[in-house]
């Protein structure tokens, strides 16, 4: 009399089973690892150099830190201004209405300071109250 036999499941379906029934382990061979080790490389390189291209086309960063309204013909600005020690540029700091017009400007230069980031506070005359105070853009004198 024969043994009953254990019918074996299609390894199409289930995959692969090894010696004792257990899964087939299909683990990464040494070249994958070492592909993906490369591609890693090559993509922390790739952010680096767009970070230092960004860097190189937009050299100043600007944050408005706060603003104080004085009167209605006066307001205090408060922003921090990011660039390469040695620097020096010019910031259009701006008062705006509550519609968002302008309703005075200021050009401030900046720089050249030590450190990376610098900090101004510069007093503004309006037209009109003025409800908010902006930086509208830092330009490099260099």
């Amino acid at each position: 009399m024969s043994e009953p036999s254990t019918p074996t499941p299609p390894a199409d379906r289930y995959g692969a089973r090894g010696p004792q029934g257990q899964a087939a382990r299909s683990g990464l061979g040494r070249g994958a690892k070492v592909a993906i080790g490369v591609a890693l490389a090559a993509g922390v390189a790739l952010a680096a150099w767009f970070a230092a291209e960004q860097t190189r086309l937009d050299p100043v960063a600007v944050d408005v830190v706060g603003y104080s309204v004085q009167s209605s013909e006066q307001i205090d600005v408060t922003f921090q201004v990011h660039m390469t020690p040695g620097t020096t540029a010019v910031c259009t700091v701006e008062a705006l209405s509550p519609s968002y017009a302008q309703v005075g400007t200021l050009e401030v230069p900046v720089g050249p300071n030590e450190q990376r980031t610098s900090r101004y506070t510069v007093t503004l005359q309006t037209s009109e109250e003025a409800t908010t105070g902006v930086v509208d853009r830092c330009v490099v004198t260099d």
